[in-house]
């Protein structure tokens, strides 16, 4: 099984690539970030025509997160983060599929920082921390997949040196999602790849992308009983450089249940 993350960055300004690489990647499962579009402009027939049926929560300009699969049955579980019923920000959106629960998340940037904005990137951690304790005592195959807007490690940036006070690097976040894996969730593209520089953003300023000036933004973590399975993964880093591509790449893993 195929199972990928996209953060698109606006479904319907960049639906042609979005569709292009479904089509030459052909994932099982994909969860996808920052829709900018409203529930009822969620592109649904072409994503349907590419052979995908989905889930989705829309919002306005700015968020939006869904899920998409291609054969098997999605059961929707919720559709925002517990724990803050105030918070309307679409962010999160959890389904079963083949008996795995997927957990497609956008986390907050939090920038800048001081401020609220990075205060609402912890709260929103801590509510994360508590679903996801949640989910390995309940001993679930699970996956947390989706743009985390957290750097791991400095080896995850360049030029880490210039990220110390930013909201992606700062020590609390990165905390956190140690924390995550100190619990048993499984950074599955660490672990295949425990030397690699990995980048999976590129900003469209300065010629980013060119000189592979990234950052490793987007994560899929495995539950302990999902571990055994993971067989390969990677990113797709080339659709980032196609016209009208969105500033993050597609990242994906192949998994034996």
């Amino acid at each position: 099984m195929k199972i990928a993350t996209y953060n698109v960055n606006g479904i319907n300004a960049r639906l042609p690539v979005l569709l292009q690489w479904l089509k030459e990647a052909v994932p099982d499962i994909v969860c996808l970030q920052e829709l900018k579009a409203p529930q009822e402009r969620f592109p649904l027939k072409e994503i349907n025509d590419a052979g995908y049926q989905a889930i989705w929560n829309g919002q306005k300009s700015w968020n939006g997160v869904a899920i998409l699969s291609k054969d098997l049955e999605i059961t929707e579980v919720q559709r925002a983060l517990p724990g803050n019923t105030e918070d309307l920000q679409s962010r999160y959106i959890e389904a079963i599929i083949d008996e795995m629960v997927i957990c497609c998340l956008y986390l907050p940037n939090g920038n800048p920082y001081p401020g609220p904005k990075f205060d609402y990137k912890l709260d929103w951690l801590k509510r994360f921390k508590r679903r996801t304790n949640k989910l390995i005592k309940m001993e679930l195959p699970a996956v947390l997949i989706g743009d985390f807007n957290i750097i791991p490690e400095p080896r995850d940036v360049y030029k880490p040196e210039r990220w110390e006070n930013d909201a992606l690097f700062r020590t609390e976040v990165r905390k956190v999602y140690r924390e995550l894996l100190n619990k048993g969730w499984v950074d599955s593209i660490r672990t295949l790849y425990p030397d690699d520089t990995v980048y999976t953003f590129w900003d469209y300023l300065y010629k980013a992308y060119d000189r592979n000036a990234g950052i490793r933004l987007d994560h899929i973590l495995l539950s302990p009983y999902l571990h055994s399975g993971l067989q390969s993964g990677g990113v797709d880093s080339h659709v980032r450089g196609w016209t009208k591509s969105s500033d993050h790449a597609p990242v994906w893993i192949q998994l034996e249940k």
